[in-house]
């Protein structure tokens, strides 16, 4: 395996990191407060990004929202990346790519995932399937009716449509506009929603012709791509304690002489790489067609665990300012805490990959 980035996949990462380093800056999430950065999402979107994601793959996507995390940018990069630009392109139908890629590659579409809950949402209206995924009787149920709750889903309030997975696993695009959303309010200052569906119209992604686990394909780039803006998270958290304790001296010498902060940071650092290294192969086997759950899983059990330390030691490295609320350390504690409860409980994940590994998975 190889985790170099291509030219293009480094080109976009040093794109996204001067776009995002110049408007992504204290006072303006600061000033943001709970609601997506719009202006830097339209810059993102002029400068071609979300539409190079389609070009430089899942691998590429993680580079890019290891830039955003890095700064706790507010824009949906991650949520239309993977359930909107990736699902479509990899699982739609021809005349779903046509539609729905156009909008999406230049920002003025959003889209998000009510993922990884499936089995919240049931589908009905639709003939019943066989084992293969075709609907009895002939063909494949195209449209259908949805009804169930997702308690909160990452950038609802700013998405076009939502993917949706049914208790069968099969995936469902409904216009937000059509369904029930509810502002909620999350640990870390997203702009997402309860969605609530209540016999809601969907459409079918894909036509389930030759298809082999759709939804198992779109958790596996979701698992990888919100555990890689983690890492960015926690890079960004470790690059501000290091050069706090830097400067800030403690009875003469600077903080960061003391070798209690040293391994702190150590630590920290070697989380933050563990995060990283894994979160690559997953990408990596996945731009490869190759079998990625078990790599996805194990990239989120490292960016869930470790990120909680990572995102704790820098608040601790600060001393009493990691403590205050509007110091930029803060909100990297605060998306490091919200992308730990997205991705799941680290014994839950390990349950999931102990299951995936008796069963002989290779990755």
């Amino acid at each position: 395996m190889d985790f170099t980035p291509t030219e293009e996949q480094e080109a976009a990462r040093e794109l996204a990191a001067r776009i995002l380093g110049d408007l992504s800056t204290h006072e303006r999430l600061s000033a943001a407060g709970g609601a997506t950065d719009a202006e830097l999402w339209k810059a993102l979107s002029a400068a071609g990004l979300p539409a190079a994601v389609e070009e430089i793959g899942l691998l590429g996507l993680v580079l890019l929202l290891e830039e955003q995390g890095r700064v706790t940018a507010q824009v949906p990069l991650a949520a239309t990346g993977v359930y909107g630009i990736l699902a479509v392109a990899r699982h739609g139908t021809d005349e779903q790519r046509a539609r729905l890629l156009p909008g999406l590659r230049d920002g003025t579409t959003v889209a998000t995932g009510a993922f990884p809950a499936a089995g919240a949402v049931t589908a009905t209206g639709a003939p019943a399937r066989d084992g293969e995924g075709a609907a009895a009787g002939g063909g494949v149920a195209r449209r259908g009716r949805l009804t169930g709750t997702v308690a909160w889903v990452p950038w609802l309030r700013d998405a076009a449509f939502v993917l949706v997975p049914d208790a069968g696993r099969t995936l469902w695009l409904v216009r937000t506009e059509e369904a029930r959303v509810e502002p909620v309010e999350l640990t870390a200052p997203w702009s997402a929603g309860r969605l609530v569906l209540d016999g809601t119209p969907a459409e079918r992604l894909g036509d389930g012709a030759g298809e082999a686990g759709p939804y198992e394909d779109v958790l596996a780039a979701a698992r990888t791509a919100f555990a890689g803006l983690q890492a960015g998270v926690c890079a960004g958290s470790l690059a501000r304690a290091v050069a706090y304790t830097a400067v800030r001296e403690q009875f003469g010498r600077p903080l960061a002489t003391r070798q209690a902060v040293q391994l702190r940071a150590a630590d920290a650092h070697m989380d933050t790489e563990s995060i990283r290294v894994t979160v690559y192969e997953a990408a990596w086997r996945s731009d490869a067609g190759l079998d990625c759950a078990g790599a996805a899983l194990t990239a989120a059990w490292w960016a869930s665990e470790a990120g909680k330390r990572v995102v704790h030691s820098g608040q601790h490295l600060h001393g009493g300012l990691g403590a205050d609320l509007d110091h930029p350390v803060h909100r990297h504690f605060l998306w490091g805490r919200q992308l730990d409860a997205y991705l799941g409980a680290g014994t839950e994940l390990l349950a999931e990959l102990g299951d995936l590994l008796a069963k002989g998975d290779p990755s």
